[in-house]
């Protein structure tokens, strides 16, 4: 690699050469494929004239993608030089943004073998969002005709190279290996199902434990966002999430808040006295944290603040009492600041409007799918619907001054996580649910349903309901 490395820095490619602090830290090369910048327009009229291949001058995204693909080779070409005589070398190359490498090292008949992964399809993905028989029509498309309707049409056919440029062409899941097939034009030589590390996820015995001590810290967030407007039992309450990428009907976000809607009546009918928090985590344009969720949480500190200093004075004082050996009056333990402060607090702390059902300020509120089907659904958060729902369109990280807790944790807290997805290649989302000890609902048009139901009949018991939507 010293070598390799060396012969890159005279051609004028930056590069460094490390380990990737992951579970067994494997060897990593970081490319600067800013280096090849000059050489842009050759890259491009190579991939013009060699593959068919018609790039634009101004798209940013795709000239980092031809950059990229440059470095890889010029890499992967010194590198065969030096090791090819000795053993083999294999390139394994995920999603077509690294794949765009894999015409340009064939038509320069590169010693090594290539293997290409696709995790989905980019075409895929786009007819998915705007077609509702989308599987009923997968073998009927023009993928050409498809991908020139919504302008990705560099875009795929990079991705066809590095399909049928590869020796051997991987997906994730068959729900996937459908889609190569009729949109690539390429059935998958073998199936490579995704995975997580289950290492970093803590033992079994634990997780009772660790779900009662991150459902406190979600109960932190339901009591700044709900109570300053009326109360409900904490102990009767369920946590349901859905999150993932911003992908309205292909995550389910929409099965999902129409099922909540219906929840919402048959417990008002029911009347069970349990209340059920939906949270819907995703990522949106904001302009900011809602100025009242800020408020609520800045007074819940307020709250703690006197009730710490309330808790410290009665303490010492009824421990004064006791070894003057009476009993003392507690009402009249506590300073009038205090009860003063504490008098002010409450007053400012009540609301007479129900609490907001989105937790930003989104840049375009007036045609959020999720916030018009909320509105449609009139899911409100009134205090006689027992189903709430909080609309966050924020990852949830440690630094968020609503949460404070990271991704896992809160998944933790919760009681369900509901992902009825409508495309997704894989679901990572049910999979780290499953992993973290909470159960979930995804799909059949999911790969990791689709997986599982195949590999294990009797999911049910262990948590996990596919739900059937294929057909």
């Amino acid at each position: 690699m010293s070598d390799t490395l060396g012969r890159l820095q005279a051609k004028g490619i930056k590069a460094h050469y490390g380990h990737w602090l992951v579970t067994g830290r494997p060897h990593v090369v970081l490319l600067d494929y800013l280096s090849v910048f000059d050489h842009l327009a050759e890259v491009k009229y190579q991939l013009w004239s060699d593959h068919g291949i018609e790039l634009p001058s101004d798209d940013e995204l795709l000239n980092n993608v031809v950059a990229f693909a440059q470095a890889c080779k010029i890499l992967l070409s010194v590198l065969a030089r030096s090791e090819k005589p000795a053993r083999p070398i294999i390139a394994h190359f995920h999603e077509w943004m690294a794949g765009a490498a894999i015409p340009l090292l064939r038509h320069d008949n590169w010693p090594g073998s290539i293997v290409f992964t696709t995790h989905a399809t980019l075409l895929g993905r786009y007819l998915a969002m705007n077609d509702d028989q989308f599987y009923d029509h997968l073998p009927f498309y023009n993928d050409a005709d498809q991908a020139t309707q919504y302008r990705v049409e560099s875009q795929h056919r990079l991705e066809r190279a590095a399909t049928h440029g590869a020796q051997v062409f991987t997906t994730v899941s068959d729900v996937t290996a459908d889609e190569c097939r009729y949109l690539l034009g390429r059935r998958p030589d073998m199936l490579l199902p995704n995975g997580l590390n289950i290492q970093r996820f803590s033992a079994i015995h634990e997780f009772q434990n660790l779900h009662r001590q991150n459902k406190n810290k979600i109960h932190e967030f339901t009591i700044g966002h709900f109570f300053s407007s009326y109360n409900f039992e904490l102990d009767n309450t369920l946590y349901f999430f859905t999150s993932g990428r911003f992908e309205y009907r292909n995550k389910g976000m929409d099965l999902t808040i129409d099922a909540l809607a219906k929840l919402n009546h048959r417990l008002r009918q029911e009347k069970l006295g349990v209340t059920v928090v939906a949270f819907i985590i995703t990522k949106q344009p904001v302009h900011s944290i809602d100025i009242r969720a800020l408020q609520s949480r800045a007074m819940l500190d307020e709250f703690r603040t006197i009730a710490d200093a309330m808790a410290e004075q009665v303490g010492e004082q009824i421990f004064q009492a006791a070894a003057e050996g009476h009993v003392p009056e507690l009402d009249s333990l506590v300073e009038d600041y205090w009860r003063l402060r504490l008098r002010r607090a409450i007053q400012t702390w009540r609301r007479s409007e129900p609490p907001g059902i989105v937790s930003h300020d989104l840049v375009d509120d007036q045609s959020d799918p999720v916030l018009n089907q909320l509105r449609a659904c009139r899911l409100w958060n009134q205090e006689d619907d027992p189903v709430k729902v909080v609309y966050h369109p924020d990852f949830i990280n440690p630094s968020n001054p609503l949460f404070g807790m990271e991704y896992d944790q809160f998944v933790r807290g919760c009681h369900v996580g509901i992902f009825p997805s409508y495309y997704e290649p894989w679901g990572y989302t049910p999979q780290e649910s499953i992993a973290l000890g909470v159960p979930a609902i995804t799909s059949d048009l999911s790969g990791l349903g689709s997986y599982l139901k195949q590999l294990l009949p009797d999911l049910e018991v262990m948590g996990l309901y596919v739900m059937r939507r294929r057909n």
